[in-house]
Formats: structure tokens, C-alpha cells, sequence
């Protein structure tokens, strides 16, 4: 058996995908919406209570972070060749070391992030889904 405790964050980030074939290769936004499953370590480790992990947990671990460090900010691939002048006009702009597809976001949020964030937790992000928009999302599992 597997339980899972899942919530979702929502908020505002800018990119673009250098390379794409269509209008994903001009700066624009999305209003992301973020799903996290996670897992307990240990196998039937609910806690006393019989949760997984406090709902309220995830919100000051995971979803705190995305508002602190991506919220309302442009991420753009250091290999980008507008990050340089991007990062001088506005403080907003930061660089990542990968083309920023939903896809790309939500490995790199599942194995480099959310790690370290639930170090002491007992639980494992071990789904996120990336959604840009109502009608198109990626799932990055381990």
C-alpha cells in the first residue's frame, strides 16, 4: 500500500524556451500551478497521528520556497543568449542550468530542491506535476 499527502501551490513565474519552434521562444508568463506528492521514508511510517506529513508542512517547506525564490521572477537558461543583458535590467531575472520547459522545472525541482527542504521531514517529494496552464502540464516521479 502507498499513501500519499498531496498539495498544490500556485504562482506567477516568466521564461522562455530557447530553441522552441513557436511562441515559447519569446519572453512570456504563466501562472503556474505546482502538485506535490509526497511519501513517507519508511515503510508504514505514518506519524502518531496517522498522517504522512502536516498538510501545513509542505506549505512552509516547498511552497514558501517557490514564493521566495520564484515568485513573480524570470528564470532563463544560463546558456540563454539574453540572460546577461536581462539579469542587468532587472534583479528579477535569474539564470537556471537547463532550457526551462515544465518539464525541465519539475525535475530539477524534484531532485536538486525539494531534497534538501524535507531533509529532516521522514517524507520524500517523490511526484511533482507542472502544470502552465489548465490544459497543459508535465509529471516528473522518482
Amino acid at each position: 500500500m502507498k499513501i500519499i499527502a498531496s498539495r498544490y501551490h500556485d504562482f506567477c513565474m516568466g521564461h522562455r524556451v530557447v530553441g522552441h519552434e513557436g511562441k515559447c521562444k519569446n519572453f512570456h508568463g504563466h501562472n503556474y500551478r505546482f502538485t506535490f506528492e509526497c511519501e513517507c521514508l519508511t515503510v508504514g511510517g505514518l506519524d502518531v497521528l496517522g498522517r504522512v506529513i502536516d498538510f501545513s508542512v509542505i506549505k512552509s517547506t516547498l511552497c514558501q520556497w517557490l514564493e521566495e525564490n520564484w515568485d513573480h521572477k524570470m528564470m532563463l537558461w544560463d546558456q540563454d543568449p539574453y540572460v546577461d543583458a536581462m539579469k542587468e535590467m532587472d534583479n528579477e531575472v535569474f539564470s537556471v542550468p537547463f532550457n526551462p520547459t515544465a518539464e525541465n522545472i519539475g525535475k530539477y525541482f524534484l531532485e536538486e530542491i525539494a531534497p534538501e527542504l524535507l531533509l529532516d521531514t521522514g517524507v520524500s517529494l517523490t511526484r511533482i506535476q507542472v502544470e502552465e496552464t489548465r490544459k497543459c502540464s508535465a509529471i516528473v516521479e522518482l
